[in-house]
């Protein structure tokens, strides 16, 4: 199970330096008065966090990933397909996002 939680961890990383860039494309964004929008996920999304930025729910994410050390097989078992489906969506619509500022 460590080598699952690195891994989480490695691309915890990533999706961190993602959003960072992507807060700061956001920023200028409004700046401009574009990105008039209330949250970044709806609330059916699976995330507990509300931000109109994309680090609150990478910090939520890591919390997840932390939680995971304290607890046994039959929680880690269930928490995991939770923390993936939120980082295979911050992945998704970081990666959307970044190609709509290409485009």
């Amino acid at each position: 199970m460590n080598a699952v939680i690195t891994q989480l961890k490695d691309n915890l990383q990533l999706l961190y330096r993602k959003s960072i860039d992507a807060d700061n494309a956001l920023k200028q964004l409004r700046a401009q008065g574009i990105g008039k929008f209330e949250q970044v996920f709806e609330k059916q999304s699976g995330f507990e966090s509300t931000s109109k930025e994309f680090r609150p729910y990478v910090e939520e994410v890591a919390k997840n990933i932390e939680a995971l050390l304290t607890q046994d097989e039959t929680q880690m078992q269930q928490s995991l397909p939770i923390i993936i489906k939120k980082m295979e969506l911050l992945f998704k619509t970081l990666a959307g996002f970044q190609q709509s500022l290409k485009d």
